[in-house]
Order: structure tokens, then sequence, then C-alpha cells
């Protein structure tokens, strides 16, 4: 979809209008203890994108309050930010200011980047693909992406459903043009890169929420985590049940 049909200006406007809600009113709190459950794949996402030098030029691509923008910065990586709602940016700019990090955060279309071809030695996101026309952003990524550089992204999967029932029923809690990844999403991105790596994780640990408030909740998270690699392993095709799944994309060296 082109940044410059209505349709496409249409969708914009919808997500910005959501985020600037969402961040003005922060109404997706109700569902920040589910996210508790996710550290394996938030620590493999991490886990992704170092090795980090000082210095290295770094593009979180959608941010907002507490994300990877202000690690990156503290590691001391030359960070943009960019998102579509402005109340996003403005409260990204005012915990930098906060926490004394010089970040650049930007309000800016993710399909439509306003950098120069080959800027940046890493792209970041989280949960930020599954809004977006992929091609369009695949390719902005890949574009933007130096040679040799990586794009690492963390995102909710679209297979298990039991996640997909509680996502019918709950409509308000996302936007309405946003659909989670599946396979074929992933596997489009070969068509933009050199190099495609996708890890699923997080089919079982969900149900450690319920111990969430006690001493047990990370030995239960830990059990959990254990027993969904186990499945993975012995049977593959359950992995597609993960809720997040991690992703890099390497972009070839010229």
């Amino acid at each position: 979809m082109s940044p410059n049909t209505e349709a496409a200006q249409q969708r914009y406007q919808r997500e910005k209008e959501y985020h600037d809600k969402a961040f003005a009113e922060d109404i997706r709190r109700s569902v920040d203890k589910y996210y508790e459950t996710i550290q394996s794949s938030r620590s493999a996402h991490r886990q992704a994108m170092a090795p980090l030098v000082p210095g290295t030029l770094v593009l979180e691509y959608g941010c907002g309050p507490g994300s990877a923008a202000f690690e990156l910065a503290s590691l001391g990586a030359k960070v943009i930010g960019i998102d579509i709602s402005e109340v996003a940016i403005a409260q990204s700019k005012a915990e930098a200011l906060e926490r004394g990090l010089e970040i650049d955060f930007r309000c800016m279309n993710a399909e439509s980047l306003e950098f120069e071809d080959n800027t940046f030695d890493l792209i970041v996101g989280s949960a930020i693909l599954h809004h977006l026309d992929l091609d369009k952003a695949y390719s902005e990524l890949s574009r933007c992406l130096k040679p040799g550089g990586r794009a690492v992204f963390i995102e909710p999967t679209g297979h298990n459903p039991l996640l997909n029932w509680y996502r019918r029923r709950t409509p308000a809690l996302r936007t309405v043009d946003e659909r989670p990844m599946r396979r074929p999403d992933f596997e489009r991105a070969d068509r933009y890169f050199s190099k495609v790596q996708v890890r699923y994780y997080n089919m079982l640990t969900t149900a450690a929420v319920l111990f969430r408030q006690g001493s047990w909740f990370q030995p239960i998270l830990k059990g959990l985590d254990a027993l969904d690699r186990g499945l993975f392993w012995l049977v593959p095709g359950l992995k597609y049940w993960g809720w997040m799944a991690v992703m890099v994309l390497e972009k070839q060296t010229r």
C-alpha cells in the first residue's frame, strides 16, 4: 500500500489517534500483568541487539516511555526514536530529559522514513511491525540499514487459537488495523534481507500470571519457559503457538 493513497492516510490517522489516546490515558494498563510473563522473549530481544559498540547509530522504530531507546542510549549508542504518536514522542522526550540522556525523538511515519539510504547500524522495535504494511516497512528498514546492519524486533504472533479468541473479545485493546504476525508475514522479509531468523517464545508462560504477586512467580515462570522449550523441541509445530516471536533481519554486506 502506497503511503500516499487515501486508504493508507486514513489508516495512519486511525493509528495515530488510537496511540495518542493509549499513551495519554494508559488504556492498556489492564494487560500489563500479562507482559510480566514474557521475560524470556524480552531477554532474547535484548540479547539480539548485542554487541553494542559505543557510537553505534540506532533507530528505534516505534518508541515510547520505557522503550529500548533509553537503555541503548545509556550504553553509549546514538539513538533516534520515531513514532506516529505525538503523545508518545512528547512523553519520550520528557523521560530522556529526566534521565539525562540525549536521544533524538521525532514524530514520523514508519512506512515512509525520512532518512538517507544506509544510515543506521541497528534498527530495533517492539510490537510495531504488526501495525504496518509489511512490504513497505521491510523495504524502508532495508533501505535505511547500512550494509551488514541488523534489525531486531519482538512481535506478537497470530497462530494460537486461545490468544486469538481473547483478541476477538477485547477489541478496545488494539487498533482496528493491526494484525498479529503469522508465518507468511515473517517469511515475506526474505524478499528484503539476506538473512532472516525468527524464534518463538511464551506458549505456556502466560499461565504464570496467576502467581505474579507471590514468591513462587519466578520459579513457576522459569519452569513454564523450560516446558515451552522442551515442547517446541519435541513438536516443532507447537512453536507457532508461542505468543511472542523475536526476529533478526540482516542486510547483506556489499
